[in-house]
């Protein structure tokens, strides 16, 4: 039985990776915002270890770990798929948008990721992120966002190269926009009409996450695009 950490499982294309580790009979340590969150989350997943820790404030997350109970000496992946946006020009955003967004989706998954290392060394594990398109180019009214997932690019990109002496893979999935309750968010943003059916369905990058998990062991898929198809 393989154990993942997962950041994200409560909505998207986290609570969606959640539910397919968890139909193949794995078990789960999810990191969650707050004592509510984990009880829902709890009952959706039986057998489930909780980690409450507020991603906006990473430096939470060592005494979290070490608080949880149940965190097992060996874990197989690390799936960071938390995160938030808040769009804006570079002239109008403010430096809470900036301090939210880069803790939330950079600097938490580092800090995370740090004080996970022990467990996913012995396992030989992987930490997968779930990037952004944005996390390769940068776009107009994206400056924050984009800027955060850049440098998770550059986190996974280092990490990668560090690790590999100790078999620990390393993979960054970047989705073009995709059909979750953060892209209905985008759109309110952008005060645009949203149709999900314009964009991928959530399940085609989990079954994209789960494939470079799934690989065999001679091989890593480092970095992996997903597009929209053609309609």
């Amino acid at each position: 039985m393989a154990t993942h950490v997962i950041t994200g499982a409560g909505s998207g294309i986290g609570n969606l990776i959640a539910e397919r580790l968890a139909a193949r009979g794995d078990r789960l340590v999810l990191v969650v915002r707050d004592a509510a969150r984990a009880d829902d989350l709890a009952h959706a997943f039986p057998g489930s270890v909780t980690v409450v820790a507020d991603l906006t404030r990473p430096g939470v997350l060592a005494e979290a770990v070490q608080d949880a109970d149940g965190i097992p000496d060996r874990i197989d992946s690390v799936i960071h798929a938390a995160g938030i946006v808040e769009l804006g020009r570079v002239g109008d955003l403010p430096v809470s948008a900036w301090e939210s967004q880069l803790a939330v989706n950079l600097t938490a998954p580092a800090e995370l990721t740090r004080l996970l290392l022990p467990r996913v060394r012995a396992a030989r594990g992987q930490v997968v992120f779930v990037n952004s398109g944005a996390g390769l180019t940068a776009h107009p009214h994206w400056p924050a966002y984009a800027a955060s997932k850049h440098g998770l690019k550059a986190l996974a990109d280092a990490l990668r190269g560090e690790e590999a002496e100790h078999g620990v893979r390393v993979t960054s999935v970047y989705p073009g926009r995709t059909a979750t309750p953060m892209q209905a968010e985008v759109h309110a943003q952008e005060g645009a009409d949203y149709d999900p059916d314009r964009w991928i369905d959530p399940a085609s990058v989990v079954t994209a996450v789960l494939t470079a998990l799934d690989l065999p062991r001679d091989a890593v898929i480092s970095d992996l695009t997903v597009r929209p198809g053609p309609r």
